[in-house]
């Protein structure tokens, strides 16, 4: 089964396809399967097993939702309804480059939107996408740490101060 998730309509309809693999992530699923099987009964369990799929695939594929559904015997909405709510859990698989754009206050005064809209239009991605290529997704930030180096992004780990929208490109290209 293929999930199918859409970009912003309003770039053009593009859309990312992102096939779960099973062949290629049966010792992870068999790892799944066992955990399930040991925390099924214990308080919070839903919450424990979301967490160690987030662990296991980089994120909660459908198929894994339908299988935890399955196990738990919890209906399918419910499952999506937790993933859907709590930020530590993405529905598409992430970037092999997750780039953050702080837009708190002195990075949203200092141009925070302008450099994200780049990376957007470099990319052809919004935040909580991920490229088709899987080299990077962009993730909601609010504040990096870094006011006085506003506006700031960072990817990976590594932090980018003082960017102007000239900047953004170059740094990209470091990671390609």
């Amino acid at each position: 089964m293929k999930a199918v998730f859409f970009d912003n309509l309003a770039k053009g309809g593009n859309k990312m396809e992102f096939k779960f693999n099973w062949e290629g992530n049966k010792e992870r699923v068999e790892q799944l399967n066992s955990f399930m099987k040991e925390k099924r009964y214990k308080k919070g369990a839903l919450m424990m097993i979301l967490q160690e799929a987030q662990d296991l695939f980089g994120y909660l594929p459908i198929e894994i939702q339908k299988m935890i559904s399955k196990e738990l015997n919890i209906p399918l909405s419910e499952i999506y309804g937790v993933a859907t709510f709590y930020s530590q859990f993405s529905l598409i698989p992430k970037g092999e480059n997750v780039i953050g754009v702080c837009l708190g206050t002195a990075c949203y005064v200092k141009g925070g939107q302008d450099i994200l809209a780049k990376i957007e239009e470099i990319l052809g991605i919004t935040i909580a996408e991920t490229t088709p290529d899987r080299k990077f997704s962009i993730d909601a930030t609010r504040c990096l740490g870094s006011c006085g180096l506003a506006p700031v992004m960072m990817i990976n780990d590594e932090i980018y101060g003082r960017l102007t929208v000239d900047d953004v490109e170059e740094i990209l290209n470091k990671y390609r």
